[in-house]
């Protein structure tokens, strides 16, 4: 299987101008746009509690870490575990804002289903034989009870 090839995030780290909203709102409420970030990407919304919970400062916040690599890795985006750590330990509603923006980029992209035909298989209904006062018999192991 051929390895797709890296891409940058959609925005930068500090691009809070160019979606004011995620940035306002990740300021104001940011531990709602994290668990917002963790539920649209498949995550279990209370995750980003952790890091509140966490409360250490030279602590790296480990639900941030752990989206942050995670998308990075789903979404094929460069970077390193490094450079994860360091933002994540710095930066961490700069990371959930950069989170949210490339979900909101990724779900702008249209998504692509493939349908493939399938054949059709008729059966046959097994013939069946009037039992008095049993209902009807059909194939051994098989039973088949009428209203």
């Amino acid at each position: 299987m051929e390895a797709q090839p890296e891409k940058d995030w959609s925005s930068d780290l500090f691009d809070c101008f160019e979606d004011a909203s995620t940035c306002c709102y990740g300021f104001w409420c940011g531990p709602f746009l994290a668990c917002t970030v963790a539920g649209r990407f498949g995550e279990n919304r209370c995750l980003p509690l952790c890091d509140t919970a966490c409360g250490m400062p030279l602590c790296v916040p480990p639900a941030v870490l752990a989206v942050r690599v995670a998308m990075r890795n789903r979404y094929h985006i460069k970077g390193s575990i490094c450079n994860d750590i360091l933002v994540s330990l710095c930066c961490q509603w700069c990371s959930w804002c950069q989170m949210h923006r490339e979900l909101k980029h990724r779900n702008k992209t249209p998504n692509f289903i493939v349908v493939q035909n399938q054949p059709i298989v008729q059966m046959q209904p097994a013939a069946m034989m009037m039992v008095p006062q049993a209902g009807f018999v059909s194939q051994p192991g098989v039973t088949v009870i009428s209203h």
